[in-house]
């Protein structure tokens, strides 16, 4: 059988989530491993087969996305030809984690794709919700990386097809201990932004790590430093607490590790809104924005904040093997040979695409 796994490399989350699955598939097969996007700070370890541009949200400096740039690196042109130049009829299984390249691709040439993410338990009915509806929002999460079939992640199991988070290996086999630093991963905020606040709360050591400074300094008790990953994972296992984004990996991992959790959900980011209704409802602590009025919230927190217990066992491989099993077989049907379609189809589809990635990046 041969598979190609299709992952998302704009977060960190889906590069770490890969690094476990990875193997598992390459033993039920001959696997190929594609990548795009251009903001994720770990290095997956494994051979990457094809690496695409694709669409990245680019972070900004004030607690979302930046559209603007976002928009600027994102070219119609390459992002069609990326699309068109990956050979999806070559594999008997595609499996995708929030990946637009191959989604996009299977949908153009009528292939099946198996969704395999955090994005696909977040747009199921069963999962909990923000009290305010963003349509554009839960729109474009759904457009983003279209698949046939959904296989989703979540904080709890939500309903038959939504599991528990994937614990990395190395947080799973990590030697948790309880200290007194907090670690700290805001990457939609400046090192400004995050000083300017954490600063003024001096009881404690804050461990942050910029997505937007190159070097390590110190600034009273807050300590910044660039992403690297065995640097995060040492930091995340020995403090007392995570200060972070309302993503799903770091959260999922702080949880398991039973350390305090505070959340803020990124401006205009549905996934990380709906995130932050399922963590609100367990018991985490939420607050919308970083700004000095909240201050005193979360010196609460550091003070008083409750860890919040969770069960999250290893299924990784149960998971893999179940959907194998109910997908492995070739997913192209045999009268169903792709063809390439006329140019007037083509062009239609363009415009559709078009508006689709427009929609996207606003």
């Amino acid at each position: 059988m041969k598979i190609l796994y299709a992952i998302q490399g704009t977060g960190n989350g889906h590069i770490s989530r890969a690094r476990d699955i990875i193997p598992i598939l390459a033993e039920k097969g001959t696997l190929d491993v594609l990548v795009s996007g251009t903001q994720a700070d770990v290095d997956l370890g494994y051979p990457i087969k094809y690496r695409f541009k694709g669409m990245s949200f680019i972070f900004g400096k004030r607690g979302g996305v930046d559209m603007v740039s976002t928009y600027r690196k994102t070219k119609l042109k390459r992002f069609f030809s990326e699309i068109r130049s990956l050979p999806v009829e070559d594999y008997d299984l595609i499996l995708n984690d929030f990946e637009p390249i191959s989604a996009w691709a299977c949908k153009y040439y009528h292939m099946e794709c198996i969704g395999l993410s955090h994005q696909a338990a977040v747009l199921s009915k069963k999962s909990p919700q923000p009290k305010s509806a963003d349509l554009l929002g839960k729109s474009i999460l759904k457009n983003y990386a279209p698949v046939t079939k959904k296989y989703g992640f979540h904080f709890g199991a939500y309903g038959k097809k939504i599991y528990t988070p994937v614990i990395r290996e190395s947080i799973r086999n990590a030697s948790n201990r309880k200290g007194t630093h907090f670690t700290v991963y805001l990457p939609a905020y400046s090192d400004k932004k995050i000083l300017a606040v954490l600063s003024q709360i001096k009881e404690v050591e804050w461990q942050v790590f910029s997505k937007h400074s190159s070097t390590a300094y110190r600034h009273q008790n807050v300590h910044i430093q660039p992403i690297q990953n065995e640097a995060f994972i040492e930091s995340l296992v020995s403090g007392a607490g995570v200060f972070c984004g309302a993503g799903f990996e770091t959260p999922a991992e702080a949880l398991f590790l039973q350390k305090k959790l505070m959340v803020i959900p990124m401006k205009g980011q549905y996934e990380q809104q709906c995130n932050a209704a399922a963590l609100k409802k367990m018991g985490v602590q939420v607050i919308k924005k970083l700004k000095k009025s909240k201050i005193e919230k979360i010196r609460s927190w550091v003070q008083e904040g409750k860890i919040i217990p969770v069960d999250y066992p290893n299924i990784t491989r149960e998971i893999i093997e179940h959907i194998l099993e109910r997908h492995g077989a070739s997913l192209i049907p045999p009268t169903a040979i792709p063809v390439i379609p006329a140019s007037g189809e083509r062009k239609v589809r363009h415009i559709k695409l078009g508006r689709m990635l427009h929609q996207i990046t606003g």
